[in-house]
């Protein structure tokens, strides 16, 4: 049997974030992807780092505020790396606050708002300015990956993990294309996530997929839109600089449709005309492409980190949701905290995956 000393299912933003520190500490890292590389949520995502996003969890804040906290060192080391550099696309969001939420701080008055976007028809909504960043998310992957290669990484697209399992000090990983042990496991696998470690207290932790479609359009002549657009039914996300320069993602449907990732064109049209109803030029913008993504998703919205209950040296960094472009670097940081036995940069009570367990207690 093949012997490795630490073993990542998932060649997501995740894994392979997690994979990167682990190898800057002299870990070496073997990681097994059943598909390619970034090609699930990773690259579907808008890449909005929106930490302040009125309808994420409180709990998650502290961890979204690490990330952010390290991202510039993050990037930096990928493009180090890589020799890719990640630029950041926008620097600012005008968030609408959902009708449940009481005012955070002062809404922009009318003034204030066409002060920022001129174009922008808010309605009866209130909104308030972020500063926050957002990515392409493509342009990530790249940089990731060409990271992911400059290191002794052991990196195995098409290897699907069947099974594992604690056995004697260590962990027995059953894949595809046979059987290898692991002095540690981190299942990584997204909305796959889970389904890998069976525990002893007979039940597997859960993480399942939430469909998100979305689409991008060619930027309408006379919109110069720099800032984010979000409310709580429809993103607005420019493109502006690179190879994507020019385009504007829109996002995004919330489905409960199992691993189906079919696009269908009257949820696209429904998407472009939310945005339109912001922006009316977008209206009559070309559509470029549309997609599909699955998010991993739990059942109260925070991810699952840390060590699986009843089966020693298996451990779980699944279910970030709609954040995992946002999560990637703090999680990659108190991951490999947890797994060298140190003390972690946050409490990572309120993201362990033994809350799953007491809560069928």
């Amino acid at each position: 049997m093949e012997h490795v000393d630490l073993c990542i299912a998932g060649a997501g933003i995740i894994g392979l974030s997690l994979a990167l520190e682990l190898a800057a500490r002299g870990a070496r890292v073997t990681v097994l992807e059943q598909g390619l590389p970034l090609s699930e949520a990773s690259t579907a995502a808008a890449g909005m780092l929106a930490a302040g996003d009125p309808e994420n969890p409180a709990k998650l804040r502290p961890l979204a505020d690490l990330s952010l906290r390290l991202y510039s060192e993050f990037l930096e080391r990928l493009s180090r790396l890589s020799g890719t550099a990640v630029p950041w696309h926008t620097s600012t969001a005008l968030q609408a606050l959902p009708a449940h939420v009481g005012e955070v701080r002062a809404s922009l008055s009318a003034e204030e708002l066409h002060a920022v976007l001129p174009e922008l028809v808010a309605g009866r909504r209130r909104f308030i300015r972020l500063d926050e960043h957002s990515l392409d998310p493509r342009q990530l992957a790249g940089a990731l990956l060409g990271a992911v290669h400059a290191t002794t990484i052991d990196l195995r697209t098409h290897t699907r993990v069947v099974s594992v399992r604690s056995v004697e000090g260590a962990v027995e990983v059953q894949t595809a294309g046979g059987p290898l042990r692991a002095g540690q496991f981190v299942d990584c696998a997204g909305p796959w996530a889970g389904s890998l470690t069976q525990t002893r207290l007979d039940a597997s932790v859960e993480v399942y997929p939430r469909k998100g479609q979305m689409l991008s359009v060619a930027l309408p002549p006379g919109l110069a839109l720099r800032t984010v657009v979000r409310t709580p039914e429809v993103y607005v996300v420019p493109r502006t600089t690179g190879a994507s320069a020019g385009r504007v993602v829109v996002g995004a449907t919330i489905e409960d449709a199992g691993y189906d990732k079919t696009v269908y064109p009257a949820e696209i049209a429904r998407l472009q005309r939310l945005a339109a109803e912001l922006l009316p030029q977008i209206a009559s913008a070309r559509v470029i492409e549309s997609w599909a993504g699955l998010r991993p998703a739990t059942a109260d919205g925070l991810p699952l980190l840390g060590s699986v209950p009843g089966e020693p040296n298996c451990f779980l960094a699944a279910g970030h949701y709609r954040d995992g472009i946002l999560l990637a670097p703090a999680t990659a940081r108190v991951m490999a905290q947890v797994l060298g036995g140190e003390p972690t940069s946050i409490d990572l009570d309120s993201f362990s995956p033994s809350r799953i367990f007491r809560a069928r207690a």
